[in-house]
Parts: C-alpha cells; sequence; structure tokens
C-alpha cells in the first residue's frame, strides 16, 4: 500500500475512534447531570401552572413568548455594533446563534454574505499568520544571536513552544478580562474564549449580552471586537505552524515518487527505457528516430527533475558550449545567453577538480551517487538553484 494511502487510511480511522471516544466520555460525563435538570424544571414547570391556573396550551403559549424574546434580552441587536458583532460570527464562522436573521431578504443575504466573506476571511487569517511566524522565526534568530548562543538557527520545537504560549496567554487574557466585564468565573470565561477562538461557538456563553452593552459601552464593545480578531490571528498562526505541516505529506510523497521514476528511467538500459516512450516513438529503427527518441526520453527525465524542486544543482555540469551545441538536449528547454551572464557573474562555491556544482559539499553529499547516472544531461555551468518547497 502507498505511503499516502496508509496514512489517510490511519486518519480515517483514527477520528473514528476519536468520535467514539469522545461520545462515551460525553455520555459518562453529562447524561446524569442532564436527567437530573430535566426532572428539576419539570417539577417546576408544574408548581407555575398549579400557582397561576395554567393549562397546558397556555403554559406552552406562554413559553414561546418567552423563547422569542430571549434574543431581545440583551437590547437591541440590529443596530451598527450588533450588526458588526453578527457579522464577525458569520464570517468567522463562529456562529453563536445568539442572533439570526428573521426576514427573508435578510437570510437570502446572509448565505451570499458567508459564502464569499468565509473564504476571505480564511485567506486573512492564513496570510496574517505565515507572516507572524515569519516575524517570530526572526526575533528568536535575533535573540539567539545576542546571546550568542553557538546554534543561531530556529528549530520547529522553538517555533511550536513559542506558539502554544501566545495562545495560552491570549486564552488567560481574555478569560481576565470577561470573568470581570460578564460576572463569570475564570473557567466559564476561559471555556468561552476558548469555544470562540476555535470558532466552535456553541452559544452558551456569549458576551455583549446584559445591561444594554452593545449600545451603552463603546470601549467594552470595541474591546470585544479586537480580541475577538487578534485572538483568532493568534489561533491562525499557531495552526498554520503546526497543522498545514502535515497536510503537505501527501504533496511531498507525490513529489518524492516522480523524482525516484525519473531517475530511474535514466539509469535504466537503452531497451528499457524504449518501452517506456510512446509506441509510435519506441518502434522506430532509423538513426534518425532513434535520435528523436533519445531526445524525448531525456527531455521528459529533464522536464520532471525540473519540476521536483528537490533536485540539487550540482546534476547540472559547467559546459554552456555542450548545451548550445548538443543534439540530445531539445532546444525549448534551454537556458538564454543573457540568463546565463545574468548567473555568470554570482559568486559560488567550487571544489577544485570538481564538475563546477554550485551547491556546498555538505548540499551534495546527499545525492553524490546519481550524479554519474546523469551526466549525459550535462546543459549548462551556472543553472540558478530551485528552492524547495
Amino acid at each position: 500500500m502507498k505511503r499516502q494511502n496508509a496514512r489517510t487510511l490511519a486518519l480515517i480511522i483514527s477520528i473514528l475512534t476519536y468520535l467514539v471516544v469522545g461520545a462515551a466520555v460525553f455520555e459518562t460525563l453529562e447524561s446524569k447531570q442532564e436527567k437530573s435538570h430535566k426532572r428539576k424544571l419539570d417539577a417546576r414547570k408544574y408548581e407555575l401552572m398549579r400557582k397561576y391556573n395554567l393549562t397546558k396550551e397556555n403554559f406552552e403559549e406562554l413559553e414561546h413568548v418567552v423563547l422569542q424574546l430571549k434574543p431581545h434580552k440583551a437590547g437591541v441587536q440590529w443596530k451598527f455594533a450588533g450588526s458588526f458583532y453578527f457579522a464577525i460570527t458569520v464570517i468567522t464562522t463562529i456562529g453563536y446563534g445568539h442572533a439570526a436573521p428573521s426576514t427573508d431578504s435578510g437570510k437570502v443575504f446572509c448565505m451570499f454574505y458567508a459564502l464569499l466573506g468565509i473564504p476571505l476571511t480564511l485567506v486573512m487569517f492564513q496570510s496574517l499568520g505565515e507572516r507572524i511566524n515569519t516575524f517570530v522565526r526572526y526575533l528568536l534568530h535575533q535573540a539567539k544571536k545576542c546571546l550568542g548562543m553557538r546554534h543561531t538557527e530556529v528549530s520547529m520545537a522553538n517555533m511550536v513552544t513559542v506558539g502554544f504560549f501566545s495562545c495560552m496567554s491570549t486564552l488567560c487574557v481574555g478569560a481576565v478580562a470577561f470573568s470581570h466585564c460578564e460576572g463569570w468565573s475564570f473557567l466559564h470565561a476561559f471555556y468561552y474564549c476558548f469555544i470562540t477562538l476555535t470558532t466552535i461557538g456553541f452559544g452558551d456563553y456569549v458576551a455583549l449580552q446584559r445591561d444594554d452593552a452593545l449600545q451603552n459601552d463603546p470601549r467594552y464593545v470595541a474591546f470585544c471586537f479586537v480580541y475577538i480578531l487578534m485572538g483568532l490571528t493568534v489561533i491562525g498562526a499557531f495552526l498554520n505552524l503546526v497543522v498545514l505541516r502535515f497536510l503537505t505529506m501527501n504533496t511531498e510523497d507525490e513529489r518524492r515518487d516522480a523524482k525516484q521514476r525519473a531517475l530511474m528511467s535514466v539509469n535504466k538500459p537503452r531497451g528499457e527505457v524504449a518501452r517506456l516512450l510512446p509506441v509510435s516513438a519506441s518502434t522506430s529503427s532509423t538513426p534518425v528516430a532513434d535520435d528523436t527518441t533519445k531526445a524525448k526520453d531525456l527531455k521528459g527525465v529533464y522536464t520532471e527533475v525540473l519540476h521536483f524542486q528537490t533536485i540539487c544543482s550540482c546534476l547540472w555540469y559547467r559546459s554552456k558550449e555542450k548545451l548550445q551545441g548538443s543534439t540530445m538536449i531539445p532546444q525549448e528547454l534551454t537556458f538564454s545567453d543573457a540568463y546565463l551572464q545574468q548567473n555568470s557573474s554570482c559568486p559560488h562555491y567550487t571544489e577544485p577538480l570538481s564538475t563546477g556544482c554550485v551547491c556546498s559539499p555538505r548540499q551534495c553529499s546527499s545525492i553524490s551517487s546519481i550524479t554519474t547516472g546523469l551526466h549525459i544531461l550535462s546543459p549548462f555551468r551556472m543553472f540558478k538553484r530551485r528552492s524547495s518547497v
């Protein structure tokens, strides 16, 4: 089984197992409390019905009215401040449910608004997270240099540690602020911050829903908006650092497999290479057809190796004259003289008696065993190294 398929299957099994375990734990923790709470509410319901002489229909009508009034408990929701709050919960996919459009036109607009806003928001947080990680990496590198450390490279462990403490600091600051302003306990405020910044958004705890805060406390309103957006940026930076690395594994494996196929096709005997080509190219027996077949074979290998950017530039040798006069390399794969002259002025490291490698010995050592099989490509002297993905 291919590595990509095995990884996908393992992830599916892991998620299903995780769901089953989570369901069992939540049932154990919440089921007894739910039954107890339901009994107390039913008892209170019948007590009120007897006290105020309400029939079942009267009580259900009253219950319906109370539920309709609940969104208005915190004051007017659809002024600009409340509408802005709702728009944040839409495009960030938090979706508390404390307010929702009631008109048909509002529901239609909400769907189109989310359709465009959600992708834009995800791209924005992704880009901000990448910039933040780059800045943090630079700061850590400079800090290590100032401290005189021998190894100033910033490792993945350093970045993950900084990201983790940044997330915890953001959650703790929010928990302290909301516990003070909303009257919640620290645990409940921390829970609210976590549910909000992970965009789960249950809606059991929602800020700005007491004492007409949306209209009467603009500073607290501004703090809530800024905190949600900045907190999502910090969480996005951490996810960019940790999660997206695993999302690219399948792509890297595909590239590795294609590179290996390209290198293996170069090292195969002439007859085996011919069998890899189309029938129309491999059945010809004339010298001209043989040259065309060989050129097509080299073109395919050359193009595929160029496409996957993990090949070291020491695969390419010095000879510019061989590139210009060679009939083996297709003309459309050559580089212009201007490009070669542009890069010839750049200083590169070259070992004595070497083939003109433009990389350091450390970089070249990993593929020294395959350069012999690729000497027939020898296209140009100064090939600008392509960065690996």
